[in-house]
């Protein structure tokens, strides 16, 4: 399988993704560190790949979705973006619902 099939199964099997650098609980930069938190604050489970462990998935991730940095956040096969638009979204209250909305289908 080709890594980009492996982005696509990975983003596809999970209602909810994360692509990052590091863990949920050891992250390797602030940005991941801020967006698994704020994923992990919502309550429910969700997959991820430490891009820094997967050479492959680092280099080619950006042409996915066409979005040049990490992390990513997936819902429901959709990208919804990076941490800022993350943590927007859980300030506003819509991450929580987004999530469960997938999580219902």
């Amino acid at each position: 399988m080709d890594v980009m099939q492996r982005i696509d199964e990975a983003v596809k099997s999970h209602k909810v993704f994360l692509f990052m650098k590091g863990t949920p609980q050891f992250p390797q930069c602030g940005f991941s560190s801020r967006t698994a938190q704020a994923l992990m604050q919502c309550g429910h489970e969700f997959g991820y790949c430490n891009v820094l462990a997967d050479p492959e998935i680092f280099q080619n991730l950006p042409r996915y979705a066409d979005w040049p940095t990490f992390p990513q956040v997936y819902i429901d096969g959709e990208l919804v973006g990076g941490c800022d638009i993350t943590l927007e979204l859980m300030q506003k209250g819509e991450l929580q619902k987004m999530i469960e909305a997938a999580l219902a289908k």
